[in-house]
C-alpha cells in the first residue's frame, strides 16, 4: 500500500499579522488531522519593491490602495514570532513548516528552527539564486510549479541538481545543466524533490485547474507529485489524490470573511477537517489496483450470479433447448457460461420448472 498522502493545512499570512491568530490556526490544522502546518517567512523589503503592484485577486480580497510592499509589511513573522509558533506546533503534535521568500528567511528556517524541508513557491522558480541557496542546505523540498512551462520546471531541478550535487557557485548555465542530466543529479533530486502542480490563482477556476498534469509531471521528470490547490470547496484535492497526489497542499483561515489577500480562497476549519477526512477515506478506496474479487464480494457472488435452470417441465432422455433452458439466481450451480455447452444434452433426469441442472 503506498504512504499516506502528506497533507499540509496552508495558513500562510491568513494570521493577518496576528500571533494569537496563528496560534488559533495552528489549533485549527492540529485538530483538523493535517500533517503540517505552513506558514509563510519574508522580509517584506527583500521580497517586494515600492513600485510592485498587487495581483488582482489582492487588490480585490485586500482593496485599500496599498501598495504590494505595504500589504506585505502588515503580514511580516519576526523570529521571535516564529518561535513561539514552532514551539506550539510541538505541543500541538503538528509538523510547522514555512515557505522562505528571501535568502535570510531562509537561513532563519533552517539553521535556527531546522525545518524538515523548504516549500518553494512557485514564484521562485525561476528564481536561481535563490534555488541555489535552497540546495546547499541539502534540505528535501516542495516545488509549486504554477504559472511554469515544463522547460523552466526542468531548469529548476537543474539548479536543485547543481546545488545539492556541487554546492559551488555555477560558472554558467551549462555545468548546471550537466549536473542535472548526471547520474548523482539523477539521484538526488528523486531522494530529496517532489513536484507540485498549482494554478496559481485565488480561488483557480475549475476550468484552468487541469490535474492531469500532474501525470505529465510524473512522467516528465520521474519525481514524487503532489497538488497544491486553491480552488474552492475540497472536491479537487480529494481528486488529485485519486489521482495519485502523495502531497496535498490547502489554505485555510478561521473565518472566509475576514479582509486579507487570501482568505476568500480557503477553507474554513469544518472544512478543513472534512477535507482531510475524506483524503483519507479515498486512501483506502484506492486499494492496490489488481482486479480480483474482495473477500466482502465472494460471499454475494452465490446470490447475485446465476445458474442453469429448467424453464418449464423436462423429461427424462429429453434434449435441452433454447425453450425449455433458462438461466435464474442463484450461482451456485452450472455457470450460465456454458449455456451452448448443454443445448442438444439429454436430460438425465425428470426436471420440474427452476430445478438446477445437473452435470
Amino acid at each position: 500500500m503506498s504512504k499516506p498522502t502528506y497533507i499540509i493545512a496552508e495558513a500562510g499570512v491568513n494570521h493577518n499579522g496576528s500571533v494569537e491568530s496563528a496560534l488559533k490556526l495552528i489549533d485549527v490544522a492540529a485538530e483538523s488531522g493535517a500533517d503540517a502546518v505552513k506558514f509563510q517567512t519574508f522580509k517584506a523589503a527583500k521580497l517586494a519593491s515600492k513600485v510592485a503592484r498587487k495581483a488582482d485577486y489582492q487588490e480585490r480580497n485586500a482593496a485599500g490602495g496599498e501598495s504590494q510592499l505595504e500589504m506585505l509589511q502588515k503580514l511580516e513573522l519576526r523570529e521571535e514570532d516564529h518561535r513561539t509558533l514552532v514551539e506550539y506546533c510541538s505541543r500541538r503534535g503538528i509538523q510547522f513548516l514555512s515557505t522562505p521568500f528571501d535568502s535570510e528567511s531562509l537561513q532563519l528556517l533552517v539553521s535556527r528552527f531546522d525545518l524538515p524541508c523548504i516549500k518553494i513557491s512557485s514564484g521562485d522558480i525561476t528564481n536561481a539564486p535563490f534555488l541555489l541557496d535552497i540546495a546547499r542546505t541539502s534540505k528535501p523540498v516542495i516545488l509549486s510549479t504554477g504559472m511554469s512551462t515544463l522547460g523552466e520546471i526542468e531548469m529548476a531541478l537543474s539548479i536543485l541538481a547543481y546545488g545539492y550535487a556541487v554546492g559551488t557557485e555555477p560558472s554558467g548555465l551549462q555545468v548546471v545543466e550537466e549536473a542535472y542530466f548526471s547520474s548523482e543529479g539523477k539521484r538526488v533530486l528523486l531522494e530529496k524533490v517532489t513536484l507540485l502542480h498549482c494554478t496559481t490563482e485565488y480561488p483557480a477556476p475549475l476550468e484552468d485547474v487541469n490535474l492531469h498534469t500532474m501525470e505529465t509531471l510524473r512522467r516528465s521528470f520521474g519525481l514524487p507529485v503532489g497538488y497544491s490547490d486553491h480552488t474552492m470547496g475540497i472536491a479537487i484535492p480529494v481528486a488529485a489524490v485519486a489521482l495519485g497526489a502523495t502531497v496535498i497542499e490547502k489554505h485555510f483561515t478561521l473565518d472566509r470573511s475576514l479582509p486579507g489577500p487570501d482568505h476568500k480562497a480557503s477553507l474554513e476549519p469544518d472544512e478543513l477537517k472534512q477535507m482531510v477526512k475524506s483524503i483519507r477515506e479515498v486512501e483506502i478506496a484506492r486499494g492496490d489496483g489488481l482486479k480480483k474479487p474482495s473477500p466482502v464480494e465472494l460471499k454475494n457472488r452465490l446470490v447475485g450470479r446465476k445458474s442453469l435452470v429448467a424453464a418449464g417441465c423436462i423429461r427424462r432422455g429429453e434434449a435441452f433447448t433454447p425453450d425449455n433452458l433458462t438461466v435464474k439466481r442463484p450461482g451456485n450451480g452450472i455457470s450460465p457460461m456454458r449455456y451452448w455447452d448443454w443445448l442438444g444434452k439429454l436430460a438425465d433426469r425428470d426436471y420440474s420448472p427452476d430445478d438446477m441442472v445437473e452435470s
